[in-house]
């Protein structure tokens, strides 16, 4: 029939059903000759299912499934790095590609790819016809790029929920109708298609900001009346990059296409050729239950399975999440039914809810339970009535819910059974809170360092990223449970039959990212990074973090008060040299002093009209100029207040006395942990006045802080890996490694070596391993340029196997998109290939990461196997801060913990990694974290 009014067009997100299909199954092969066909059988399903469920009064009468074809479209013509960051494809999904589209035309449905286009512009030009011709349009998809397609007879259905996407359900996902999504995604970029967007500027306030101005043109022309400072200058310098994006994001619905809706119209299968493909993929199953519909006899299939085997390799694809199969457990009944099921099954998905985001002060408010991909149950413990955070409401629990002293005595054998599996997403929060109710969970596997184990610098790890980008499924938001701002409940308060939705989800997608993850672990070989450094980590992490370290708050309030003295101090200093008085914080009035009184050159002014007095620039003038020099120490100082002594006091957790930062696992690409609430990390040591915070940190009476901290780890890498030989016979010999380079680079013999130039040669030797340039190297020693980079040129002649590793690790990273450290940890690199300035970015994290991955993971190696080595002391290991590691143990025992701990440090790489160099450990104690290191 030729389409027209009262027909209705279905477009089948192809790829989301090929990606959906090879995610949710463990991988299957063909028995007759190994053939991947995971993706295929779970693709056939989905297809049959799709097909049984669009049979009545409201069934399509045209329909195609639209397919991608090929990587490079025209956006990678406006951007080149346009889904860069996008993972290869997995080997074994590949040659199932083609047979997708062999499986679409054998269920005679309408298969369609363009080169050099992507299926979005297929659909939105068919959607455009369609709409045009007086149809209807459903796109079968979740892709939120299509949503700007929605409305005047176009909708979406996600196929995973069944949940159908109209107007209304565009303007809850992005706070604006369809036709301005397009400008929203313009504004807030999108880290999975790597299109940069404005920096700083997410989904809300993008929407917000469209939703004031009316449109993207709008609000950038009128920028100016943009009342945040640093969103405006966002704005205003950064509307190149915007309406590149906006080229990126927006559909092209014009495309000539050689096909017509006539094309598309609705044919039943041919059964003989669906029986020929279902045959020749070897579909035992999904053969037999075909023919069946189709009131014929299936043909016989060989059996070439070895004997014992299971003769069916296709299963259908789990079941879509869907909150109807979720239980809210309230009674033991129903517990202990879920609980022996997890016994049976060997594994579970776990997960918690609380009152917070800080394990150490919130309260378990429920858990969830997955078994089965499809089927979860979420156990409620401590809701309270809706408004109970008001005056007058009551703070009593719910009914219907079991008490949680027994539903935790009836759930901590589970996970404390060694034969029973937990599964989480960033199980280490879940272990801290349910340790304080004196449970230890164990053992674990965790699908967020799974995914970083694999795809580490390609994408995030949360698992609501993780979910529309494996499962092709949008999770609940967490604020649709407890709102925002000052609106924000927390979870207790949330309705129990709500909040069974919500956590049983999370419980059945982490079940899903498990069974999608674990087989791939050893496609892309990262099971040894996966199991040796990542999932051990977690449980030495929550030791440390529960037990946390000390803070005197007398000695911060004494220091933020120097610091105060000291800044105004400074302040004078610096009005003595400006000839003036001025507010110091002031970018705007220190900009007018440097370049309009002082006359100083390099100013540069924004479109604000401001000038620009960013750290960068006061570092290049404070080589040559004294006032932004004593403008760097007040600005330092003021962090240092800020940040630590105020801040710091604010963290000391009420119950312990003790501060406990939490360790971010899958945070650096490169393996390196990252400290945050509070970050501990960053607390300067170059400075006095930042080596003096570490005074705050403590010893219980009776007890000693002990650090132990890795020599020149990284340069001792650099000497092996780049192979310099009179790098690592320097190391060898126990030389002073920077005063050997100021040797060798100034021609100055080691007895006549001064404190300045070592100085000089310390900079330059750690200033190379993270591709120093020479205005950073002028920045870190305040001098010249020309003379910076000539240091920088004298070093590599000097050392020239430096060089050679750079270029061969460039060009490792443009053919393989990655680099590895010594271990096997891979660390992907899309930017690679970038051009202008990113490049010399891009080339220089990649020169970096495998040398800072090395260290990192030399450094992990050591706490996995610290715990056991340090059992007999009466010590506990408190803190890892880049390659120190700070421990609390009695004084008797200090000098027992420093030699076992010194022995685990020194010989982490082994037997891994056998080093030309030795690894040296130095170790100090003392009352407190400055004595200590």
């Amino acid at each position: 029939m030729a389409f027209g009014k009262g027909c209705h067009l279905h477009l089948i997100d192809g790829s989301a059903y090929i990606f959906r299909a090879f995610h949710a199954l463990p991988p299957l092969t063909r028995k007759s000759d190994g053939l991947p066909i995971g993706a295929v059988s779970g693709f056939c399903n989905m297809l049959q299912r799709y097909i049984d469920g669009n049979n009545g009064s409201d069934a399509p009468t045209h329909v195609a499934v639209i397919f991608d074809k090929g990587s490079h479209t025209f956006r990678n013509d406006l951007y080149d790095l346009y889904k860069a960051n996008r993972e290869a494809m997995p080997e074994d999904l590949r040659p199932q590609i083609p047979l997708t589209r062999e499986a679409t035309r054998a269920f005679n449905i309408a298969c369609e790819e363009i080169e050099g286009f992507e299926a979005d512009d297929i659909m939105a030009t068919l959607a455009r016809q369609a709409r045009e011709a007086g149809g209807r349009v459903t796109i079968l998809s979740s892709d939120k790029d299509l949503m700007q397609l929605v409305g005047d007879g176009v909708d979406m259905l996600d196929p995973m929920k069944n949940k159908r996407i109209d107007r209304e359900g565009v303007i809850e996902k992005f706070g604006v109708p369809p036709e301005r999504v397009v400008d929203v995604q313009a504004l807030a970029g999108d880290s999975v298609d790597n299109v940069p967007g404005a920096p700083g500027i997410g989904i809300k306030t993008a929407a917000l900001l469209i939703n004031e101005f009316g449109s993207l043109e709008d609000l950038l022309d009128r920028a100016e009346e943009v009342p945040q400072p640093k969103r405006r200058q966002t704005l205003i310098e950064m509307r190149e990059q915007i309406e590149l994006s906006k080229k990126l994001v927006q559909l092209d619905d014009r495309m000539a296409l050689p096909f017509s809706l006539d094309d598309l119209e609705v044919r039943p299968p041919e059964p003989e050729k669906l029986m020929a493909f279902l045959t020749q993929m070897e579909f035992r199953t999904l053969t037999r239950r075909i023919a069946e519909s189709l009131g014929i006899e299936a043909p016989a299939i060989p059996d070439t399975t070895p004997e014992g085997a299971n003769p069916d390799t296709d299963a259908p694809p789990p079941p879509p999440v869907a909150p109807e199969a979720y239980e809210c457990v309230r009674d033991m009944v129903a517990l202990e039914r879920w609980i022996a099921q997890a016994r049976d099954r060997g594994w579970v998905a776990f997960d918690t809810e609380t009152t917070g985001l800080n394990e150490m002060t919130c309260d378990l408010v429920g858990v969830s339970l997955c078994v089965e991909a499809g089927t979860a149950c979420y156990v409620p413990l401590a809701h309270r009535a809706p408004g109970a955070d008001d005056l007058f409401g009551s703070s009593e629990l719910l009914e219907g819910q079991i008490p949680m002293d027994r539903a935790l005595a009836a759930l901590k054998p589970l996970l404390e059974d060694p034969a029973v599996l937990k599964i989480g997403q960033n199980m280490k929060y879940d272990a801290k809170v349910m340790a304080r109710y004196g449970i230890r969970i164990a053992p674990i596997d965790d699908t967020m360092l799974m995914s970083y184990a694999m795809n580490a610098g390609l994408h995030g790890h949360g698992m609501d990223a993780l979910s529309e980008r494996y499962l092709s499924h949008t999770t609940i938001p967490i604020k649709d449970m407890i709102g925002s701002g000052k609106a924000q409940i927390t979870f207790d308060r949330v309705g129990i039959e709500e909040a069974t939705k919500y956590a049983a989800e999370d419980a059945d997608v982490t079940l899903r990212l498990w069974q999608s993850f674990k087989p791939q672990l050893h496609r892309v070989q990262v099971t040894r990074v996966y199991e040796g450094l990542e999932r051990p980590l977690v449980p030495v992490l929550t030791e440390m973090e529960m037990a946390g370290i000390k803070v005197d708050r007398n000695v911060l309030s004494r220091m933020s008060g120097a610091f105060a003295q000291k800044m105004a101090q400074l302040e004078e200093e610096i009005h003595q040299l400006a000839g003036e008085a001025f507010n110091v914080g002031s970018p705007k009035q220190l900009g007018e002093i440097l370049f309009d009184k002082m006359g100083i050159e390099g100013g540069k002014k924004g479109k604000t009209g401001a000038y620009a007095t960013g750290a960068d620039i006061l570092e290049d003038l404070a080589t040559e100029h004294e006032l932004p020099r004593r403008v760097l120490d007040w600005r330092q100082i003021s962090k240092l207040k800020s940040t630590y002594t105020d801040a710091l006091q604010d963290h000391i957790n009420p119950d312990t006395g003790r501060v406990h930062t939490s360790y971010l696992i899958a945070g650096a690409n490169t393996g390196r942990l990252a400290s945050n609430d509070p970050n501990l990390q960053n607390i300067p040591v170059r400075s006095e006045e930042g080596r003096r915070i570490r005074e705050a940190f403590v010893a219980d009476e009776g007890k000693v802080l002990v650090s132990l901290d890795y020599s020149q780890i990284e340069l001792r890498i650099l000497a092996h890996m780049a192979d310099i030989p009179a790098l690592k016979e320097a190391f060898r010999e126990g030389q002073d490694i920077h005063a050997m380079t100021a040797s060798e680079m100034f021609n100055v013999p080691l007895d006549q070596m001064t404190p300045d130039i070592r100085r000089q040669a310390k900079a330059i030797n750690f200033g190379v391993i993270y591709g120093i340039s020479g205005f950073g190297l002028a920045r870190n020693l305040r001098i010249p340029r020309a003379e910076a980079q000539g240091f920088i040129d004298r070093y590599f002649e000097r050392f020239p196997g430096i060089r050679q590793y750079m270029d061969d690790t460039v060009a490792f990273a443009k053919e393989h998109k990655r680099v590895e450290t010594m271990f096997g940890r891979r660390i992907h690199t899309p930017e690679i290939g970038a051009k202008g300035p990113r490049a010399g970015f891009a080339q220089r994290a990649a020169i970096n990461a495998p040398i800072q991955g090395t260290a990192a993971d030399i450094i992990r190696r050591a706490m996995i196997r610290m715990p056991a080595a340090i059992a007999g002391l009466p010590a506990r290991m408190l803190l890892q801060v880049h390659d120190e590691l700070l421990f609390e143990v009695d004084k008797a025992a200090a000098e027992d913990l420093i030699g076992i701990a010194r022995d685990v440090m020194e010989g982490a790489a082994e037997p891994v990694v056998k080093l030309d160099v030795p690894l040296i450990v130095d170790a100090g104690q003392g009352a407190n974290w400055a004595e200590a290191h």
